[in-house]
């Protein structure tokens, strides 16, 4: 059967070539941006199996108006993949209060306030698959987007949550942690901090050094056939990382913090006190 899936932050990058994919095994799409226009090709060419809306995350108004327009259009909503965002780089200490608030407003609230517009349409159905794009930086971090990492972090404990919350409703979630991939994430897409202070230079060098290596970077168009199959599986993952560089950096990541948990073992059962 086909399903009616609503995708945010639809106008460019993962979002676009989902919606599109959706499209072409005839699901139906909501898609929503800030700038509809990125979609008229869409519209031509799949008419009204997509609903395109002008969509601000940051607005909550704005976003149960549109949830509730979309479910009034199709009637339902199957899937909900939570895909707005974007990247802000520099480090922490160069970071303005404006940039860490809206980093934070965007990639964290925007996300909560769909994640609440959506949630009383899957819990009156019984049913929904509730799909959030995190970052294999909601696992780990690197320098240069401390913000980042810690907006990812958010909004993984907040989906961990919402499953423990709606599991008995029939409602299920899936946490995306994409490495990098060749979008525009990084580029036009992306916000810089000042960077003003010499004692970060070397850190920057760095960074932009591991940047030039295109191995790191994945293919985008290699991500539809996974999403697919999370949409279709009737027991989804929780949690499933997209990329080499996010599954052996992840692997890495936790077998060293099982190693230094288990390490210091006897001092943590004792901190307990009985």
């Amino acid at each position: 059967m086909s399903k009616i899936i609503l995708i945010t932050g639809a106008s460019k990058g993962f979002g676009k070539l989902w919606a599109e994919a959706f499209l072409k095994q005839g699901d139906k799409v909501i898609a929503t941006a800030r700038d509809t226009s990125a979609l008229n090709d869409l519209v031509t060419a799949y008419g009204d199996h997509i609903l395109p809306l002008k969509l601000d995350v940051n607005n909550r108004e704005e976003v149960f108006a549109a949830i509730g327009q979309a479910r009034q259009h199709f009637g339902r909503i199957d899937v909900l993949i939570n895909n707005a965002g974007y990247g802000l780089f520099g480090t922490t200490e160069e970071t303005t209060e404006a940039q860490a608030r809206l980093q934070m407003e965007t990639n964290f609230f925007g996300s909560l306030w769909v994640v609440q517009a959506v949630l009383p349409v899957f819990r009156q159905q019984k049913s929904g698959h509730l799909i959030q794009v995190s970052s294999f930086l909601g696992l780990t971090t690197l320098p240069l987007l401390g913000l980042y990492n810690a907006s990812k972090f958010a909004v993984e404990g907040l989906i961990e949550t919402v499953d423990s919350e709606v599991a008995h409703l029939g409602i299920k979630t899936t946490l995306i942690e994409p490495n990098g991939y060749a979008t525009d994430w990084a580029g036009a897409s992306a916000t810089q901090t000042n960077a003003d202070i010499e004692d970060y230079a070397p850190v920057r060098a760095a960074f932009a050094k591991s940047g030039e290596n295109p191995d790191i970077w994945g293919v985008p168009a290699a991500t539809v056939a996974p999403l697919l199959q999370i949409v279709q599986s009737a027991n989804p993952p929780k949690r499933l990382l997209f990329g080499k560089i996010a599954y052996h950096g992840i692997q890495q990541v936790y077998t060293q913090r099982l190693k230094e948990i288990e390490e210091w073992k006897e001092v943590s059962i004792a901190a307990h006190g009985h």
